[in-house]
């Protein structure tokens, strides 16, 4: 497969990621009587990463995530050639998600960004009030187990054909867990294509939310393949 077709497939992938997940937080989740609340979200999300892993897994590996990218190449799985037109692939496909989600929420009265739009905060801005080390510990390890699972359930030896369902129920597990902490991140590019659309605060504690992602994807890596190794 050749990489535009690879790039291609990314961005459409992270499009309906955040169209999908982070939709279903600023349309849904509080609405009157028949919101979905947290599990809904989280459920949301999941199902994201499940229908495109099916739709895209075969072109591109599905990894609508920078740390994903990162955590592949950690553990042996993905060349350093391409990490960079992935994640910028991904990052677009993020905004372009978040732009779309943005001119139809802006189409209900009483709209405003200054609500959050489904960005990933801490301190003040985290649901909870979780403090900035709070949610750095949160992200590092939610997502060093999101590529635990990943790098399981897409290696070679793992049953076939089984991988969307067991990463998809991953991140909605991950969601029920930190929502409340950070809003869930685990996904750089997600947490970027909302920011764009908040500035301010969101885009000042965009940081944390590349870092803590990344740093945990590269240790599950290496753990994984340490685990996994073949005495």
């Amino acid at each position: 497969m050749g990489l535009t077709n690879k790039l291609a497939a990314e961005f459409f992938g992270t499009f309906w990621l955040v169209l999908g997940g982070c939709g279903s937080a600023v349309l849904a989740a509080g609405y009157p009587e028949l919101g979905i609340g947290f599990v809904g979200v989280s459920l949301a999300f999941g199902l994201t990463v499940l229908t495109m892993a099916y739709a895209i897994g075969h072109v591109s590996g599905c990894h609508l995530n920078p740390a994903v990218s990162f955590g592949l190449w950690s553990g042996g799985r993905f060349p350093a050639n391409e990490l960079v037109p992935y994640i910028v692939a991904q990052v677009v496909g993020g905004i372009a998600g978040a732009a779309v989600l943005y001119s139809i929420a802006s189409g209900a009265p009483g709209f405003d960004v200054a609500g959050g739009f489904a960005s990933n905060g801490f301190g003040e801005h985290s649901p909870g009030g979780y403090s900035m080390t709070a949610v750095l510990i949160c992200e590092v390890v939610m997502t060093f187990m999101f590529l635990m699972v990943i790098l399981g359930a897409t290696d070679s030896r793992a049953p076939a054909g089984f991988a969307p369902i067991a990463i998809g129920l991953c991140l909605t597990l991950i969601h029920l867990i930190s929502i409340p902490v950070s809003n869930t991140s685990v996904n750089p590019a997600r947490s970027t294509g909302v920011a764009v659309f908040v500035g301010d605060w969101a885009t000042s504690q965009l940081w944390l939310f590349w870092v803590a992602p990344i740093v945990g994807a590269i240790l599950a890596g290496k753990v994984y393949a340490w685990v996994s190794a073949e005495k």
